[in-house]
């Protein structure tokens, strides 16, 4: 009886040794619980912002990382399922930051590999913060995944949801940013 809880025990700790590796992410553009400034702010819908996204890096990158991802999802939007603004995905293992204004398809300032896929404002790039007029803040998460494939493989019209669920069966750890706004 003793060794089954010592071995429960063991594998316990082994899996969470496994499971908690470290990840930081930080940003120039984002502190972590306040307000996304007008830059980060959807320009249109009646948002006024900039609609620039934010300058991201990161760092404490665990062994075995052979792509990120990086998302910003608000799960206050009132659609029952939340709001996928941004979706970034092979992102190589060698990369450690984006400027702000990366989220510009338009622009080539991702690094080469790395793809957009389309957010549910039904674009592919970033669309910023638009909580509805006279909402309570918004918690919009920025949430960069480390990887144990070098490439996640999408069709070029997936959902947000498919990107995520694809995302979520290689996570080797991820780090968030949360920045709350009713900023319109």
């Amino acid at each position: 009886m003793h060794t089954g809880i010592k071995l429960l025990t063991l594998s316990g700790l082994l899996l969470s040794s496994v499971t908690c590796q470290a990840l930081t992410l930080s940003s120039d553009s984002v502190t972590n619980d306040q307000s996304f400034r007008n830059q980060q702010i959807f320009n249109q819908w009646g948002c006024t912002g900039d609609n620039i996204s934010p300058q991201l890096s990161w760092s404490d990158v665990p062994e075995g990382t052979r792509s990120f991802a990086l998302t910003m999802y608000d799960p206050d939007a009132p659609t029952g399922s939340g709001w996928w603004h941004w979706l970034v995905i092979n992102l190589p293992a060698d990369s450690r930051s984006l400027p702000a204004g990366a989220g510009d398809l338009g622009k080539s300032d991702l690094p080469k590999g790395a793809s957009m896929v389309t957010n549910d404002f039904g674009f592919k790039g970033y669309g910023g913060a638009c909580p509805p007029p006279d909402a309570k803040p918004h918690q919009y998460h920025i949430t960069l995944y480390a990887l144990d494939t070098d490439k996640i493989e999408l069709p070029g019209n997936a959902t947000a949801a498919l990107a995520g669920y694809n995302i979520l069966q290689h996570v080797l750890a991820k780090s968030v940013l949360t920045a709350p706004t009713n900023a319109r």
